[in-house]
């Protein structure tokens, strides 16, 4: 798995943050569809079902603002030995259909800290909404994990440049 932006990559799904594990909620897309999964949720739409996907409640801040940050919960971790989970932020998935309601699902950021860079979190964004309307299919987010399957996560640069690439930016 690899995080690019707000996305956690496998080689056969997407998340919107990281993968929940047990019980968690999470956001999975697949080829066919939007999944919402968890205790309260398992609610799944074909594409063509999804109006928009919104990620809400990111945290963003500068590149430096960032790396402060970072650097400070990583000693309050080594002073304390207390680790937290990495935040959370609120995905609304909203359905096509007028009579059906937004289902909000709460995920966990996929990247370190959980803090993203104004330019990750804008280049994200725009990717749900090409994702949503089909000008980006899912399948190019998959391929490019199976042709990286033994890497990691890129650094920020990288994942920039993979997500204009995705956007058409």
């Amino acid at each position: 798995m690899a995080m690019v932006g707000l996305f956690w990559i496998t080689e056969d799904c997407v998340y919107v943050g990281t993968e929940p594990v047990g019980t968690a909620s999470g956001v999975r897309l697949t080829e066919h569809g939007v999944e919402a999964l968890g205790v309260d949720h398992g609610t799944s739409w074909n594409w063509s079902e999804v109006r928009r996907i919104e990620a809400r409640d990111v945290a963003v801040r500068s590149a430096a603002r960032r790396l402060a940050s970072v650097a400070f919960d990583s000693l309050i971790v080594l002073v304390t030995g207390d680790g937290v989970l990495p935040p959370a932020y609120t995905v609304r998935v909203e359905p096509v259909a007028d009579d059906a309601d937004p289902v909000d699902v709460s995920v966990h950021s996929a990247v370190s800290g959980g803090i993203y860079t104004p330019e990750e979190y804008d280049l994200s964004r725009t990717l749900l909404e090409h994702l949503t309307d089909g000008r980006t299919p899912l399948t190019d987010l998959l391929a490019w994990r199976r042709d990286h399957a033994t890497e990691s996560t890129p650094p920020r640069e990288e994942r920039e440049a993979l997500l204009r690439k995705w956007t058409g930016g």
